[in-house]
């Protein structure tokens, strides 16, 4: 049985350079489910799906799947919807679905795979049949250069409702492939190509080293006759029944938790104490109980200096959870006001007297540090997420100033918790966790005395540089 190990090994082992091509197919391979499908059904929840639209469309989804046909009039029906339509307007609408729902349909083991092939300095390639619309957001967020797929035509900005080119699919796909690598200079019979679809097969055999991924019922019988390896890496986008229980027990537990925490809080007359208490069993048994286990190094960097400002990157709701495992006592947070409303997050907000910060009224956020550069100076370190929000892929968001504000203020030093993968285990807009390992780094403390408001922009992008760093030695690793 072949493993996503097993490819990436066979990755390191293989030649290096540019001349290797790494060639992945979109929908299906790289993600779990087709983005055509969010398309529509974020026109349907809109309501900008008209009836005689819906049924041409449901009629070549027919076609596909009793006759074979393959996807172009599928295609030219939802291009046609772009008629009179800007391109700066379509980009903008697929930039939304990447940020609210794609991403999190990437499978994290496919995001290994294209940075083993970049770290070999092999030319990686995205090759779909979909538009480069679609394709943009996650060729950007994976940094791949090159991507080959269905054009649609333009005139002075603006979509005239027509495809430009075939629709690269089945031969179409494997053409584009060959006639790429000939204007690059990559050597196919070098190359790797992923796929999960059986229209897939020529595609695959354009290359030395096909690779089935997820593989469709006639693709995966090739595959076996063939002995090119493959691998089925599951269904990220639907998560099962023993997830969602899982889920509602963590969330039970960490209320809980929280409701311990209050009681301890007004029987000892101490918040704090109740914060302690609800800090030190509410984040483990969460993460227990939804199976979700730390795998920590640098932690004696969490217990040398307090209090602190400890940071983190910030892709999951369950970033909460792993960083009140981490720090476990005399400590509270600074967070946007809308997770006041969020009953993941408010009970042990509630305990920990968590500041609250309206990011829409830069006046108001600016005033609600002083409390927290107090309870700085009290004891009590402060967590905080300097990209201020959630980012929707793992790849690091630009960095605010506040946490940094504080640390100076205060006088204390800054502890960077650098978090790898929680995103995997739940993503942005996911409700449910998925069991599994999260990976942390605890960097050195950086003392803030003697720094400068004069010279934060510097101070702040090395430390910002500090989290890239550690990020991208993991991927090595």
């Amino acid at each position: 049985m072949t493993t996503v190990a097993d490819l990436l090994e066979e990755i390191e082992r293989a030649p290096q350079g540019p001349e290797v091509g790494a060639f992945f197919d979109f929908d299906g391979t790289l993600i779990a489910g087709y983005s055509a499908g969010v398309f529509y059904q974020d026109r349907i929840r809109r309501f900008e799906l008209t009836g005689s639209e819906l049924i041409r469309t449901l009629t070549a989804v027919l076609e596909m799947g009793v006759r074979g046909a393959d996807v172009s009039k599928l295609m030219e029906i939802a291009v046609a919807n772009w008629a009179g339509h800007r391109e700066q307007e379509v980009r903008a609408l697929f930039d939304r679905l990447f940020y609210e729902r794609i991403s999190g349909m990437v499978y994290p083991e496919a995001r290994e795979l294209v940075r083993a092939h970049a770290r070999a300095g092999h030319t990686v390639v995205l090759a779909s049949s979909a538009t480069r619309y679609q394709l943009a957001a996650l060729a950007e967020d994976l940094k791949v250069e090159h991507v080959l797929c269905s054009e649609v035509e333009l005139t002075r900005g603006y979509f005239t409702g027509y495809l430009r080119g075939p629709v690269l699919w089945g031969p179409a796909k494997a053409a584009a492939v060959r006639e790429f690598a000939a204007a690059s200079g990559v050597d196919l019979e070098r190359s790797f190509a992923y796929a999960n679809g059986d229209e897939d097969v020529p595609f695959l055999e354009s290359v030395g080293e096909p690779r089935a991924l997820n593989p469709a019922a006639e693709l995966q019988k090739v595959a076996r006759e063939r002995g090119w390896p493959s691998v089925d890496l599951g269904q990220r986008g639907r998560p099962g029944l023993v997830d969602v229980v899982r889920t509602g027990a963590a969330l039970a537990g960490l209320g809980a938790a929280g409701g311990v925490g209050i009681a301890v809080g007004l029987l000892t007359g101490s918040r704090q104490r109740g914060a302690n208490v609800a800090a030190s069993i509410g984040p483990d048994v969460a993460l227990a109980l939804a199976g979700v286990r730390l795998q920590v190094t640098g932690e004696e960097h969490l217990w040398s200096h307090r209090p602190a400002v400890f940071i983190f990157n910030h892709q999951s709701s369950i970033d909460v959870a792993v960083i009140g495992a981490l720090v476990r006592r005399d400590l509270t947070g600074v967070a946007k006001i809308e997770a006041s409303r969020d009953p993941r997050f408010a009970p042990i907000g509630y305990v920990t007297d968590v500041v609250y910060v309206d990011r829409s009224n830069s006046k108001q956020a600016r005033a609600a540090l002083k409390p927290a550069v107090d309870r700085l100076k009290g004891g009590t370190s402060i967590a905080i997420a300097p990209e201020g929000t959630r980012s929707p892929t793992p790849r690091l968001g630009r960095f605010k100033k506040g946490a940094f504000h504080l640390a100076m203020q205060a006088r204390v030093p800054i502890v960077p918790i650098v978090i790898r993968n929680a995103g995997d285990v739940m993503w942005r807009g996911s409700l449910v966790i998925r069991p599994g390992t999260v990976d942390v780094e605890v960097l050195e403390p950086i003392s803030t005395r003697g720094w400068k408001v004069s010279e934060l922009d510097q101070r702040v992008a090395g430390v910002r540089e500090l989290f890239v760093q550690a990020i991208e030695d993991w991927e090595v690793h």
